[in-house]
């Protein structure tokens, strides 16, 4: 590994791993994660992990940075015994909250039962935090599944909603615009507005397919999507 570094701004740094989306970056960006937060220690003012880059903000001169940089990434080796978190995320999968989730059946000329099977079947890495807070960027879904975001975002998309965009996965932590194939939604509760996101970069995360009942019974709004635009 041969580990790039660009300057962003005059207090930040990216640090570029690889150039492609893999689940195997995960180990590698974990370690440079901590590496790079014991070479900053109080210096450190924000370290910001994504599929194939960290970014690093700093309170030093940026020669200084740079060098601390290098320093920390030298003989970088992946982090095997850091698996982060593991959640079950209950899903109740309907065209009525998910409205794309007719739309990919037809377009993978699958079933929306097999859709669901796909989705839910897979234990997906988050690779980043990102576009709101608590929103984790998960992946890789089944390349059957993969689709294009929608041409025009939707103005708003209900909290809890669960999507599909390329190859990647996620559910809105909160209400708002987003072009994302939905295809159901969750009732747990993904951010709290104060700062605590569930979902960290390196945890992992298996969709659980649950029942209209049991949908509700665990707080979910099952309001048709189109009645909350």
């Amino acid at each position: 590994m041969n580990p790039r570094i660009e300057v962003v701004a005059i207090d930040s740094l990216m640090v570029r791993l690889f150039d492609a989306i893999d689940e195997a970056n995960m180990p590698w960006v974990l370690a440079a994660s901590q590496r790079l937060s014991q070479a900053f220690g109080a210096h450190l003012v924000d370290l910001v992990p994504s599929y194939t880059t960290l970014m690093v903000q700093f309170d030093l001169a940026p020669s200084e940075a740079r060098m601390r940089v290098q320093e920390a990434l030298h003989d970088l080796q992946p982090d095997t015994g850091n698996s982060g978190r593991r959640h079950e995320i209950p899903v109740w999968y309907h065209p009525s909250v998910g409205p794309e989730l007719p739309v990919l059946a037809a377009r993978s000329g699958l079933s929306e039962a097999e859709v669901v099977r796909l989705h839910s079947e897979r234990e997906y890495p988050v690779f980043a935090l990102g576009f709101a807070p608590g929103f984790g960027f998960m992946g890789l879904v089944d390349e059957r599944l993969a689709t294009p975001r929608l041409s025009t975002p939707r103005k708003r998309v209900a909290a809890g909603s669960v999507g599909i965009a390329e190859r990647q996965t996620a559910a809105y932590p909160a209400v708002s615009p987003g072009g994302w194939n939905l295809i159901g939604r969750t009732p747990v509760r993904l951010f709290d507005g104060e700062g605590y996101s569930l979902l960290q970069p390196g945890d992992r995360v298996r969709f659980v397919a649950v029942s209209h009942d049991e949908f509700m019974a665990l707080g979910g709004d099952d309001s048709p999507l189109e009645a909350q635009a």
